[in-house]
């Protein structure tokens, strides 16, 4: 049985380059970047929570973000990319 996925916006602000650095490859293995410091992913619920404990240590409590923003399935057939492009995230696998 395959494990049910999430689509996830992922946004951050983080100060340090080496830190910012870090968490935009820990990001690269499960979603495509669509700005600077935006991520479109796709997650189960474990790598999901892997990967918030694994942001934690990049992170500056006074200075920096990362916002994990889920959309529902619903919402996300309906993404309007203007211009069109073709590095997106094609399929969803709901099970």
């Amino acid at each position: 049985m395959k494990a049910k996925r999430i689509f996830c916006i992922v946004a951050y602000d983080v100060q340090k380059d080496k830190h910012r650095t870090k968490i935009a490859k820990l990001l690269q293995a499960y979603g495509v970047r669509i700005n600077y410091s935006v991520f479109e992913c796709m997650f189960t619920s474990k790598q999901m929570e892997k990967l918030q404990t694994s942001v934690k240590k990049y992170l500056d409590k006074k200075t920096d973000t990362i916002v994990f923003y889920t959309v529902c399935v619903d919402c996300y057939t309906k993404t309007v990319y203007l211009p069109d492009r073709k590095n997106t995230i094609k399929t969803i696998s709901m099970v």
